[in-house]
C-alpha cells in the first residue's frame, strides 16, 4: 500500500510503518550484537598481543637510552654509578662525584611500561659492567612469556 506522508513524500506500507515507529526489530538487534561479538572475538586477542609486544619494545628502547646515558656518565666520571647511587645519578649529581657533567637524561627516571622501577646493579653479574633489568608484566623476578624479565 502506498501512502502519502505529507512533506516527507510517498512511502510504501512496511517501510512507512517502521519509519513512523522509529525503531528496530528484536531480530535486527540480535544480528548486530552477534556481529559485534564475532568481531570482538577475532580482533580482541590480536590487539592484546600487539599491546604486550609494544610494552616490551618500549622497555627495550628505554633500556637502550639508559645504556647510552650510563656510557656518557662513565666517560665523564671514569666509572659507572654505584648500585647505591642508582639510575638517579644520571639526573642528579651524586655528592661524592666531582667529575659529573650531567644531567645525562632529560626529566625524571622513567618507570618501566608496567609501572615498576628498573633494577640497576653495578658491577653486574658475570663480569658485566652493570645489570639493568625490568621485571616485566608480573613485576616479579623470573617468569616466562609476557611475564619474563627484560635484561640488558
Amino acid at each position: 500500500m502506498i501512502t502519502f506522508r505529507g512533506q516527507g513524500g510517498w512511502t510504501n506500507g512496511a517501510a512507512g510503518r517502521r519509519a513512523a515507529a522509529g525503531g528496530f526489530t528484536l531480530m535486527e538487534l540480535l544480528v548486530v550484537i552477534l556481529i559485534i561479538g564475532l568481531l570482538t572475538g577475532i580482533v580482541g586477542p590480536r590487539l592484546l598481543g600487539q599491546i604486550s609486544r609494544s610494552e616490551v619494545t618500549t622497555a627495550k628502547a628505554q633500556m637502550d637510552a639508559f645504556d647510552k646515558a650510563l656510557q656518557s656518565y662513565r666517560l665523564d666520571a671514569g666509572h659507572f654509578p654505584t648500585t647505591t647511587q642508582g639510575l638517579a645519578a644520571l639526573v642528579t649529581q651524586p655528592a661524592d662525584e666531582q667529575r659529573w657533567h650531567g644531567p645525562y637524561l632529560q626529566g625524571a627516571i622513567p618507570l618501566d611500561p608496567w609501572g615498576s622501577p628498573y633494577q640497576y646493579r653495578s658491577p653486574g653479574a658475570n663480569g658485566k659492567d652493570f645489570d639493568l633489568v625490568s621485571l616485566g608484566h608480573d613485576r616479579a623476578p623470573g617468569g616466562t612469556g609476557d611475564d619474563a624479565d627484560i635484561a640488558r
